[in-house]
């Protein structure tokens, strides 16, 4: 049977590593840190995805512009002290090294830094199964459409044969803008229903879910 899908590009945080709960602790250790008030967990869940700056505006709208950078300092300080004890979700690598068989290019788009990602590579050990990669940093922060039309571009792929599957609705939307299928995951930052309405083609609740309908569909 012929691949719908040429190139599948997957989210990071949340979608392939289990790192949403160091996200929301991280933002809000930083805001303690500064003296402010920290955002709740569902609003520091909610902007999880977005590039780290564009995220701080979300979580924290009150705060005097010129200090969003003096926050993401804390932020990284604290987010980096724990990545290195961040694990993949269950079956997300056996998923990744069965899509790579099956003949798809596989590329990451992400709300992290060049930087933030390089590190989760190496950490992961899962870099060199990607054949390209787009961050926070090189492109429009995510719902923008850059990260997927430029992954696009590089493969020589059009949108009808790309999937983008995340855990927010960030993802979804991003895909929707570039006019690509969206798979959501539920076990990330965004709660099923919020993923539901932006009526992906399907919702998976765990990596064993996801690789069975990729099987299938993909």
């Amino acid at each position: 049977m012929a691949r719908r899908f040429e190139l599948i590009v997957f989210d990071w945080d949340g979608t392939l590593m289990d790192s949403t709960g160091a996200i929301v602790a991280s933002i809000q250790a930083a805001a303690r840190d500064l003296g402010l008030e920290p955002p709740s967990d569902e609003r520091a869940n909610h902007i999880i995805g977005l590039g780290l700056i564009d995220a701080l505006r979300h979580a924290l709208p009150d705060l005097p512009k010129e200090r969003y950078l003096d926050v993401a300092e804390r932020y990284r300080h604290h987010y980096l002290s724990r990545d290195h004890d961040l694990l993949l979700f269950d079956g997300a690598a056996d998923l990744i090294d069965e899509l790579t068989r099956a003949g798809h290019h596989l590329a990451i788009a992400t709300g992290k830094t060049r930087k933030g990602l390089d590190r989760a590579f190496a950490v992961s050990g899962l870099g060199p199964r990607f054949q390209a990669s787009r961050c926070a940093d090189e492109c429009h922060s995510k719902p923008h459409p850059q990260m997927l039309e430029e992954l696009m571009g590089e493969f020589g792929v059009a949108p009808q044969a790309t999937l983008m599957i995340g855990d927010t609705t960030h993802d979804l939307l991003m895909a929707r803008n570039a006019g690509v299928a969206a798979l959501g995951v539920t076990y990330g930052a965004h709660p099923r229903a919020a993923l539901e309405a932006e009526v992906p083609v399907y919702c998976a609740a765990n990596v064993a879910d996801m690789a069975a309908w990729l099987r299938q569909h993909a």
